[in-house]
């Protein structure tokens, strides 16, 4: 069985993130997407929330499961049984971290961990979860770039912080 791990913060998941489950779903038998522990100090969403959120959104897409995970990934890759890493590329700056950390990752996995590279269908290749976040902060329509439910979420979220600080 071909299992790969699609790695993130999904701090919200985002149509882009939706697609390369998708693609990257039909490259493997299973893809585990796995949700990070630590997002930073910037995160929007809290960890059940960002799982919660994720497994509504991959629910009927064949061979995908979502977990947490924390720690180094390659860690991670090694108790799923896992032979690759899946990434998004939508830039060159995107490009030149992955890159380090596909070689970084290769090493502490022994020469044995592959990373597999999916660049974004045209209309999401512009997309990140932080600039959504932004957009949303500022009461900007994010409707197309997120499920219904995640700008549902989105929107409790930018009201609840908003309770905050007023």
């Amino acid at each position: 069985m071909r299992t790969a791990v699609y790695p993130g913060s999904f701090d919200p998941v985002t149509r882009g993130h939706l697609d390369l489950i998708r693609r990257g779903a039909r490259l493997v038998d299973r893809l585990v997407v796995a949700a990070a522990v630590n997002v930073g100090r910037d995160a929007l969403f809290t960890l059940d929330e960002r799982l919660e959120l994720l497994k509504a959104e991959v629910k009927g897409i064949r061979g995908v499961t979502v977990e947490r995970f924390d720690g180094m990934i390659v860690d991670f890759v090694k108790r799923k049984r896992a032979s690759a890493i899946l990434r998004g590329i939508r830039t060159v700056a995107d490009f030149e971290y992955e890159l380090q950390m596909a070689m970084t990752n290769r090493a502490l996995g022994g020469g044995r961990l592959e990373t597999v590279f999916v660049m974004p269908s045209p209309q999401h290749a512009y997309l990140s979860a932080r600039l959504i976040r932004e957009v949303a902060s500022l009461g900007g329509d994010v409707s197309s770039f997120v499920s219904p439910r995640v700008e549902k979420a989105l929107r409790a979220k930018m009201r609840e912080r908003d309770s905050w600080t007023n």
